[in-house]
């Protein structure tokens, strides 16, 4: 493996670490605020760049505690991608029941909410269980 893959893998391995062993809810807090950065973006700034950073750092962090939660054991690239594809889930099933009034700005922030807390209790749920940190 190539120094810049090797940095860059001992990176993510300590953000994914921190992360997941957040005690304080810190990164649920963390994504808490993005979404309300994403609200306040979706209704005044409109700026793209905003929207990006904002949806990344929710994706990566709702993706780590999913990811974790459920594939605790296996490769960080494998749990990063399985934690993206649950997130994605998650967002269209809870935006489906949402759906049924209308989904507008209000109603998109309140399922980055619900997603947020699923993915921050469900993390913590089975922290225990797979301990492998």
């Amino acid at each position: 493996m190539s120094a810049i893959k090797m940095k860059w893998a001992l990176r993510f391995r300590i953000v994914e670490k921190s992360v997941v062993r957040d005690k304080n809810f810190l990164y649920t807090i963390v994504s808490y605020s993005v979404t309300l950065a994403i609200f306040l973006n979706l209704n005044s700034f409109q700026s793209p760049l905003v929207g990006l950073v904002a949806s990344l750092i929710y994706f990566v962090i709702n993706a780590v505690f999913l990811g974790n939660a459920c594939l605790a054991k296996e490769n960080g690239f494998f749990r990063l991608m399985f934690g993206v594809l649950l997130l994605i889930m998650f967002l269209g099933f809870v935006g489906w029941l949402i759906l049924i009034y209308n989904l507008d700005v209000i109603r998109f922030t309140l399922v980055l909410l619900i997603t947020t807390t699923l993915s921050s209790l469900l993390n913590r749920r089975m922290k225990h269980k797979n301990a492998t940190y």
